[in-house]
């Protein structure tokens, strides 16, 4: 009971690493507030410095977050550092940067997609450590944001573009810790800071929606949190309603200027918790259209299709297969995807592999699942952990599809690789005897083997 206790408090620590880690992505999507919509612009003097190029920052910033969002993290990075070097008073420029690398750092150990952050095994794993020199430079780019945007609320503390700067930064910050280094407790007070800066952006601008990514994000949060844990939170000033956020986060998705599509990155894992899978799927074909050249959006889709077919299958088989096809679909389009020529692809194939694999095991298709997990681990630049995952998984597969001696295979195969996430613990049990699944939510990847796979999608 009590480790089921630490659990429900790991998942909700998980909640706000799914909301830190899109609602950064989305933040580095958005392009940008001018200042001419908040500040007044204060009057000349003889010892002004040159006005600053509103429209260049803009532009950089722009077309900066389109690369993000399309994981073009080389074009981003040279945008903001053209920004860092032609605006170096402004915190826009370093932040962007980090924020670029943040993101590169995820995507290339298979984390950008929200499935990783609905498992235990991620908050429990300690086996995959950042390069110390990324976390170095990291620290380096945030304080530098930081200290750019104090200085300018020395001169104004009602610098409504300023607050929002500093807030973001702070939200950065505990993204990283919470995704990348896994520092929850420290992760949970940054986002707290982050919330209170952006509440001061509303009060002095009510108009500001974009502000209100964060605290609607902050508000379903706490609006998540089990019973005790809320009345513990109310104790220190803290309240939440799920309902509340994602109305919030809704209305920055319909009014907010910049933020409308990073409101819509938010709303699929939130949607997807609240079984709400057609609203999830729907924002993620609309974001893949807008940006073709990001997968994960695709892959969200996909996942939220599969999702509502389980929920219709005991209704209406019909529809249930439909939205199973077109998910399926999806997944193919993806691996014969080749990207023009010239460029290159920005596809992570093991982890398309591995999302098609899992997605056909929740469909009972089992010996269609241990092909894609065997797809995954065979990839030649397989991420390292998600392959020895996709070995244990094809394992799983093949013994539910009653194929024994094959499922050996795939058991020894895991054993025969670096532990991690209990993988051996699980291949071990499976030499043992045939893996079994437990229950239905074994097919989401709610118990301990189907977690830990789940995770490997994009954990590692």
């Amino acid at each position: 009971m009590m480790r089921r206790r630490v659990s429900t408090a790991l998942l909700v620590l998980q909640a706000s690493v799914v909301a830190l880690v899109l609602l950064l992505a989305a933040y580095v999507a958005a392009h940008g507030q001018q200042l001419s919509q908040s500040q007044p612009k204060p009057e000349a003097t003889k010892t002004d410095a040159p006005a600053f190029d509103q429209a260049r920052f803009d532009r950089l910033r722009a077309e900066g977050a389109e690369a993000i969002m399309n994981l073009d993290y080389e074009a981003a990075k040279a945008r903001f550092a053209e920004m860092a070097h032609e605006f170096p008073d402004h915190p826009g420029g370093s932040q962007y940067l980090a924020a670029a690398l943040w993101l590169k750092t995820l995507n290339s150990s298979r984390r950008l997609q929200s499935g990783i952050y609905n498992t235990d095994s991620f908050y429990e794993g300690d086996e995959d450590k950042v390069d110390p020199s990324v976390v170095a430079q990291f620290r380096e780019l945030t304080r530098t944001a930081r200290l750019l945007a104090q200085a300018r609320l020395k001169k104004n503390p009602d610098d409504v573009e300023m607050l929002y700067f500093l807030g973001a930064t702070e939200a950065l910050k505990s993204a990283f810790e919470a995704a990348v280094e896994r520092r929850f407790l420290g992760a949970w007070r940054d986002s707290g800071d982050a919330v209170d800066l952006h509440g001061k952006v509303l009060k002095l601008d009510p108009n500001y929606h974009d502000a209100e990514l964060s605290i609607g994000m902050y508000d379903y949060i706490l609006g998540d949190l089990p019973w005790l844990y809320r009345q513990f939170a109310r104790l220190h000033g803290d309240s939440g309603s799920k309902k509340r956020g994602i109305t919030e986060l809704e209305r920055v998705a319909q009014q907010g200027k910049w933020a409308r599509d990073d409101a819509r990155v938010l709303l699929i894992p939130l949607y997807k918790r609240e079984r709400r899978f057609a609203e999830a799927a729907a924002n993620a074909r609309e974001l893949a259209a807008k940006y073709p050249r990001n997968y994960i959006f695709k892959l969200e889709a996909a996942d939220a299709l599969v999702s509502q077919a389980e929920t219709a299958r005991a209704s209406d088989a019909a529809q249930a297969a439909k939205l199973e096809q077109e998910a399926f679909a999806t997944f193919e389009s993806l691996l014969n995807e080749r990207p023009p020529r010239g460029a290159s692809s920005s596809k992570q194939i093991d982890q398309i592999h591995f999302e098609y694999a899992e997605a056909l095991f929740r469909a009972g298709q089992m010996e269609r699942a241990a092909r894609e997990f065997v797809a995954a681990s065979e990839v030649a630049n397989a991420e390292p952990s998600l392959a020895t995952m996709a070995h244990l998984r094809a394992a799983q597969s093949l013994d539910l599809a009653g194929k024994r001696a094959d499922a050996l295979t795939q058991y020894k195969a895991v054993l025969a690789r670096p532990d991690v996430y209990k993988a051996h613990d699980e291949a071990e049990r499976g030499l043992r005897e045939p893996y079994r699944k437990q229950s239905a939510s074994d097919a989401g990847g709610d118990d301990a083997a189907g977690a830990g796979a789940k995770s490997a999608d994009v954990k590692n």
